[in-house]
């Protein structure tokens, strides 16, 4: 079995994550139980599910596990978006997580795709 950490899916979702802690920061406090702990549970899920998957036995659990991920992605791009829209990022911010985000979509898609293939 190989090492989940050399995928590059996973790295730069490790990036991602961290760079939205990063930018979480400077949310209201108000929102620590709210908006801040919701978008990084999502962030930590991308990284955590294709890790997870990667350990199963099949490709239909990795499959399972990788579409968690994705979904995991999109409530995040989600609530990305609602962050911008209250002022909680300034526009660059939004938009390096966002384009950030969007690059590991096209790769997770991608990825799915191929490891479906695969069966």
């Amino acid at each position: 079995m190989g090492d989940f950490r050399k995928l590059l899916i996973w790295q730069k979702s490790m990036t991602l994550t961290t760079n939205t802690y990063n930018s979480t920061k400077q949310f209201p406090k108000e929102e620590i139980f709210g908006l801040t702990s919701q978008i990084r549970r999502c962030a930590v899920s991308i990284p955590s599910n294709i890790a997870e998957g990667f350990g199963r036995d099949s490709n239909k659990e990795y499959l399972r596990f990788l579409n968690i991920s994705i979904g995991s992605l999109f409530e995040m791009q989600t609530q990305l978006e609602i962050a911008k829209n209250i002022n909680y990022f300034n526009e660059e911010e939004f938009n390096t997580l966002y384009e950030d985000s969007r690059e590991i979509e096209r790769m997770l898609v991608s990825f799915i795709n191929k490891v479906k293939e695969r069966n």
